[in-house]
């Protein structure tokens, strides 16, 4: 139990699980996790990526991306198309139905963000985003 105290790595997906509970619960009023959203917001911003620059994009395993999108491509949030005579090569976008949803979850993401911010303090929330975006920044 000592080295659990110093454990980088279980410290940071233990917070990670406890902040994500938090903006699924708000996001759930929606139908949306906060990874969908993320993804939903990443092809807002960017328009249409094929899977392999969406996983690296969001630092994800592709069969993770895969499991994220079926629920919103089922729904119609978001579509598929294949890339050439590849099948397993798909570009994916933002359906008119998505951004409507994704326009919907905002102010749901904005209450899970204040949440968050009034629980941890804001200028420790946003150096600790800065922190975390460092990490990402630089691959292993």
């Amino acid at each position: 139990m000592d080295g659990l105290f110093d454990d980088d790595c279980f410290a940071i997906r233990q917070a990670a699980r406890y902040v994500s509970q938090l903006y699924d619960r708000h996001l759930g009023n929606v139908g949306l996790t906060i990874t969908q959203f993320s993804v939903m917001g990443r092809l807002k911003r960017t328009g249409p990526m094929t899977m392999r620059q969406m996983a690296e994009a969001m630092r994800m395993q592709r069969t993770t991306l895969v499991r994220t999108i079926q629920p919103l491509r089922r729904n119609g949030l978001i579509s598929s198309e294949t890339l050439g005579t590849d099948a397993r090569a798909l570009s994916i976008g933002l359906t008119a139905a998505g951004e409507e949803r994704l326009q919907a979850g905002r102010k749901h993401w904005y209450a899970a963000q204040g949440e968050f911010e009034d629980r941890f303090g804001e200028q420790r929330a946003a150096a600790l985003r800065s922190e975390l975006f460092a990490i990402t920044s630089n691959p292993i």
